[in-house]
């Protein structure tokens, strides 16, 4: 017979055998605490998750010359009502070419004048014309002849904010100028162009809901140095 006392440890290594099972499991503890600390512990880590995507940070497109600038132009070539003495009929488009204005004639000795910016030297033109289409954001597709002085020139541009016809254009005639607007505001008041008359984006849509097709367009020439006749209605 086995006596059952035989296997009974005394009570001095049973607390020995306990004290060694705790110091054990506290030394575990710290270490998993720590290592939890450096990286969170998967729950279920024999799910496969997604790796996770990080979208690249935008990039900003650069503007194009003075797009989204405020331009305040100085004081004569903003928009404004004039007296303007002349024959012609109400609704007449008057360039003059010299002084950088277009008059838009209302009749009764006055008209609308805006700062225009016209062609640069040697690229001047005068006559008499009528708009024969009107577009709202047109594209641009450079005439034969500018691509030959300019061959970097995209072959077409669809209309935009980054076009250089801007926000109108009214198209002279079987010619290739045309009275349009700009993406680039500073230049009005100055000879800059190949030949067309350029207005501000605000001023073009203003004349542009002002004239139609069939309406009379007159270019006075450089060589037309007359005094300014238009002065501002106090």
């Amino acid at each position: 017979m086995f006596k059952l006392d035989t296997f009974k440890p005394d009570s001095r290594t049973w607390n020995s055998r306990r004290a060694a099972a705790f110091g054990a499991l506290a030394i575990g503890a710290i270490a998993f605490s720590g290592s939890a600390a450096a990286a969170p512990l998967e729950l279920f880590p024999f799910i496969m998750m997604p790796p996770t995507q990080y979208a690249p940070p935008p990039v900003a497109a650069a503007p194009s010359e003075d797009e989204g600038t405020a331009v305040e132009l100085p004081a004569r070539l903003r928009r404004q009502v004039v007296n303007y003495a002349t024959r012609e009929a109400p609704g007449t488009v008057i360039i003059d070419t010299p002084n950088t204005y277009l008059y838009y004639v209302l009749g009764n000795g006055q008209a609308v004048r805006y700062g225009i910016g016209v062609g640069r030297d040697g690229f001047t033109w005068s006559g008499v014309q009528s708009i024969t289409k009107k577009a709202e954001w047109p594209d641009w597709t450079p005439p034969p002849e500018m691509i030959a002085r300019q061959p970097y020139l995209p072959r077409q541009m669809a209309g935009g904010p980054g076009n250089p016809l801007g926000a109108r254009a009214m198209y002279l005639g079987g010619t290739v100028y045309r009275i349009h607007g700009t993406n680039a505001p500073g230049t009005i008041g100055t000879h800059v162009s190949s030949g067309c008359i350029r207005l501000t984006n605000e001023d073009v849509t203003d004349l542009y809901s002002r004239v139609n097709v069939g309406t009379k367009v007159i270019v006075l020439p450089m060589t037309d140095r007359r005094a300014d006749l238009g002065s501002a209605v106090r």
